[in-house]
């Protein structure tokens, strides 16, 4: 499993760790309005899947509007930022932030997402910060699990495997 510290403080990652190559999971998340979410109901889609603690914090939040910005000048790229936030806390962010090329889901309910994905925090239940590109035929072409939580991820490296991935 990739090593992990939130805070500097080592953290346990529960699920598996997804590697290059893999067949991307399906997952149901929630939306802002309680509908379920699957990956699969955007396939034939290139995916960026940015994962954050909550979008409440500042590299969170920053993170998030970053792969807004960037996804904005990519055509059939879709971005989905994903953690355990509820689903209210994050409509408010939403309504606050004025993004529209993102869809903020929560997986607080069940935990499918960051389970299958390997980024569950056990002894925070938060999920890691991390990023996936997943292609329009559903294989991980990029894998990112941030060493530490607070950091930035590689913002560049995700785009350009988005742009690459078909």
């Amino acid at each position: 499993m990739a090593s992990v510290t939130f805070k500097n403080n080592p953290v346990t990652l529960v699920g598996s760790e997804l590697k290059v190559g893999d067949k991307a999971p399906d997952f149901t998340v929630l939306a802002n309005d309680l509908s379920p979410v699957t990956l699969s109901e955007s396939k034939g889609t290139v995916r960026i899947i940015s994962v954050v603690p909550s979008v409440d914090t500042g590299v969170c939040d920053a993170q998030t509007r970053k792969f807004n910005e960037e996804a904005a000048k990519l055509d059939n790229v879709k971005v989905l930022t994903i953690s355990n936030d509820l689903p209210f806390a994050q409509k408010r962010w939403c309504a606050a932030s004025g993004l529209d090329n993102v869809q903020v889901l929560s997986d607080h309910r069940d935990l499918s997402f960051g389970e299958a994905y390997g980024v569950v925090m056990q002894e925070l239940r938060l999920l890691a910060r991390s990023v996936f590109v997943v292609n329009s035929n559903d294989e991980i072409t990029y894998v990112e699990y941030v060493s530490e939580g607070t950091n930035h991820p590689n913002y560049e490296g995700a785009i350009e495997a988005a742009k690459a991935a078909k």
